[in-house]
């Protein structure tokens, strides 16, 4: 009955028809507002999310309490601000949100109250997306693109009172909690430093949630998903996964359609090798020789990382623009000077086992691509000791980072970083030769399988257990 409008009552009830042929015009009116489409997946059948599907899944919780009389309105919370890159689903999770709550979605966007050529209309847009949810409560009020409203704080001065009305009424609504029971506002950014911080006080969505990109297994999860359960339900999927690393959930969705396309234009079932030129797109495939590199460089950085307690590695992977080790750092010793060389040391840990285990003239270039890697990070620790926390020569002489881009060009400093880098190499070097048995078996299972899980780490080195 929320969903009706008096629209809907004048064209299903008339006086020829009788009560249940009304009723049933009704329903059938009812069932195609977008609101109540709960088509797609509710929040537990959907991979992926981390804190945000925490954090719906116990709204879901709070709702049912909240509609059965158990949990009063304001034990509930009542905004979120999403925030995320385009494409990890931020729209679909408030979809599944809604089915798994069962309660009606009011989408909207900030594009479409800026519809209008004038200000008032804009108003009245915002206005009638409450009321909207005020009448299906409870409901959950979906606003998209929300940085779409200006900040105050960076505006010029021709706008600033055109913007201000629409963030004063915004914030109007936002804080009317007593006068919307039962509506959860989730709103949704790519960016949301460039939200109003008024918007994000406590009463209005003082909650930001950030969605991020989808690791290795998660990824696998979501092509899963999007396959069904008989499409290659008997392939494993981390290939595609691996090869899809840094992607969203959009962009599977998109290469599972394309993928399923190709299979059936050539009138053949889908194989995983479909997907894999799909994601590729041309991109050419590692070479044998570089994926061998790859294996013994993380398998390096692991080794030399737990002998000294640096960090625990999640997952080791190879993917197609090079290898990568995802882990958690430890903080006991990082603020220490023999902590700060033991992340050194772990750094350069990759190159190390590239030279001990391939030979000097094996050893790959790839611990000193990009601005971010290996040596570029081991260098400015290095620097840090040295200049700034005050365990190198100059003692307790704080040089500002501005001024350490500099002075590196003088030949004493340069000599101290350099010894200091050269002790940790050297000491890589040991570990990497004292524990190689266990290197080789990282790296053996790493080249051929592409992914270590937490699971398959902690197996083998629990197998190969190594010196300290």
């Amino acid at each position: 009955m929320r969903a009706i409008e008096f629209a809907d009552l004048t064209l299903a009830i008339r006086t020829d028809r009788d009560p249940d042929d009304c009723v049933e015009r009704l329903e059938r009116t009812v069932a195609t507002k977008s609101y109540f489409d709960h088509r797609g997946p509710g929040l537990e059948d959907l991979p992926g999310y981390g804190s945000a599907r925490e954090w719906g899944l116990d709204l879901v919780n709070d709702l049912r309490e909240y509609r059965a009389g158990r949990l009063p309105w304001d034990c509930v919370e009542k905004g979120l601000l999403l925030a995320g890159p385009p494409g990890v689903g931020k729209t679909q999770f408030a979809r599944a949100l809604a089915k798994s709550a069962q309660v009606a979605l009011v989408a909207t966007s900030v594009a479409d109250w800026n519809a209008s050529a004038y200000l008032s209309g804009t108003l009245a847009a915002i206005k009638k997306s409450f009321e909207h949810a005020r009448r299906l409560a409870p409901c959950i009020l979906f606003i998209d693109e929300i940085d779409g409203i200006s900040n105050r704080e960076t505006l010029g001065s021709d706008y600033r009172e055109y913007w201000t009305q629409i963030v004063n009424l915004l914030l109007e609504m936002l804080s009317g909690i007593e006068d919307r029971p039962g509506v959860v506002v989730i709103a949704a950014t790519n960016h949301p430093h460039h939200v109003d911080p008024a918007v994000k006080r406590a009463g209005r969505l003082d909650r930001t949630i950030e969605i991020e990109l989808p690791d290795i297994e998660t990824l696998a999860l979501i092509f899963r998903f999007h396959l069904g359960p008989e499409a290659l339900s008997d392939v494993d999927l981390m290939p595609a996964a691996l090869v899809a690393a840094g992607k969203t959930g959009a962009d599977v969705e998109a290469w599972v359609r394309r993928a399923k396309s190709r299979a059936r234009r050539q009138r053949r079932d889908l194989i995983i090798d479909d997907l894999l030129t799909e994601i590729r797109s041309g991109r050419d495939v590692m070479p044998d020789v570089t994926r061998r590199a790859c294996a013994v460089h993380e398998a390096g950085h692991l080794v030399v990382g737990h002998a000294l307690d640096v960090f625990e590695a999640k997952t080791l992977a190879i993917l197609d623009r090079g290898g990568a080790t995802v882990l958690d750092i430890s903080r006991a010793n990082s603020q220490t000077e023999s902590g700060i060389e033991n992340y050194i040391t772990a750094l350069l840990g990759g190159r190390a086992a590239e030279e001990i285990i391939l030979g000097r003239p094996g050893a790959t270039a790839g611990s000193g691509i990009g601005e971010d890697c290996d040596f570029s990070r081991a260098t400015q620790a290095a620097i840090d000791i040295e200049l700034r926390f005050g365990f190198g020569a100059f003692g307790v002489v704080h040089f500002p980072k501005h001024a350490t881009e500099f002075l590196p060009s003088d030949i004493a400093v340069t000599r101290l970083i350099r010894q200091r880098l050269d002790r940790c190499m050297e000491r890589a070097r040991r570990l990497i030769t004292d524990n190689r048995d266990t290197v080789e078996a990282v790296a053996g299972r790493l080249e051929v399988t592409g992914y270590l899980g937490r699971a398959a780490i902690r197996e083998l080195l629990t197998k190969h257990p190594m010196c300290k």
